[in-house]
């Protein structure tokens, strides 16, 4: 019995080792990519900020005149889309759950308020979540993170463009985590459309800008590509958060892992010393009979 004891914890104890050198590799491929990943949302979020600065300043002195742009509109929210980020795979820790759980809670409370809602998701996991909670999927956006670029942010956003100016859409929020470091995302359900104009105080005048050629051309250019730059800015920051989430969760299961071939080690030596002193015992006890 001891025997056979020992050999499974033998057997468990190369188990564990292989999960950990699997863990191990896991991580420092997650670390490696968090750095490019880190270094993409580092250059981009200060072109981003400034970007939406710009054009919340626009909505301020345009207002919300449709015929200056379809854009501009504000309208009574009842067509809402929600756009969804999470990964195509799974390994690292809450990131997936965490903004899948925020994103169900928004379309709950925004269909309590009797919005029609329209859910978009990128990626396969918050897809899943969300159809196993019944909640209609209308749009799938594959193969986005595979080689991510502007451009394939700049098809999502015509996508919302065209919905939002035929007027089947009134709002559109993304729902993405955003890096904060390795071990912390924040979890961020952001407004797209209408863009929020900058706040005025009463005691001031918005001075409006000078239009070369026109304000339509301007705002043809400058609306859409503010979409396009706050959509590409989500992934990349979804991007960094999932690989700073892998990275954490992998170097945990690797530490859990130490902790756990410890205990099967000190397992292994007490069951080997049981096993040892059971075969003692029988020698000891086929001499004495032998002499008697």
């Amino acid at each position: 019995m001891p025997g056979g004891n020992l050999k499974e914890i033998r057997t468990r104890i190369a188990s564990v080792k292989n999960t950990q050198k699997i863990t191990r590799a896991m991580k420092l491929v997650a670390a490696a990519r968090l750095r490019k990943a880190q270094e993409a949302i580092t250059r981009m979020r200060p072109y981003a900020l400034e970007t939406l600065k710009l054009l919340s300043s626009l909505a301020a002195r345009a207002g919300d005149d449709e015929e200056i742009h379809p854009l501009l509109a504000r309208r009574e929210p009842k067509n809402v889309m929600l756009i969804v980020l999470t990964s195509d795979r799974g390994l690292a820790g809450g990131f997936n759950a965490s903004i899948s759980k925020a994103a169900h809670q928004f379309y709950l409370k925004q269909v309590d308020e009797g919005a029609d809602m329209t859910v978009a998701t990128i990626g396969r996991k918050g897809r899943d979540y969300l159809k196993r909670r019944d909640v209609e999927i209308a749009r799938e956006f594959s193969n986005v993170y595979e080689d991510l670029t502007y451009d394939k942010a700049s098809e999502i956003g015509d996508v919302i463009v065209s919905q939002y100016a035929s007027h089947d859409l009134d709002a559109c929020y993304i729902a993405y985590n955003e890096f904060k470091s390795a071990i912390s995302q924040k979890v961020v359900i952001e407004k797209l459309l209408p863009i929020e104009p900058m706040e005025v105080a009463e005691d001031e005048t918005a001075v409006d800008y000078i239009y070369e050629p026109d304000q339509g051309a301007i705002l043809d250019t400058l609306l859409p590509l503010y979409l396009n730059v706050e959509i590409y800015r989500a992934l990349l920051e979804s991007v960094a958060s999932e690989h700073g989430a892998r990275m954490t969760a992998m170097d945990s299961a690797t530490s859990n892992a130490k902790d756990m071939i410890d205990k099967l080690t000190l397992q292994a030596n007490r069951a080997r010393q049981a096993a040892i002193t059971t075969e003692l015992m029988e020698i000891i006890g086929g001499a004495e009979a032998l002499k008697g």
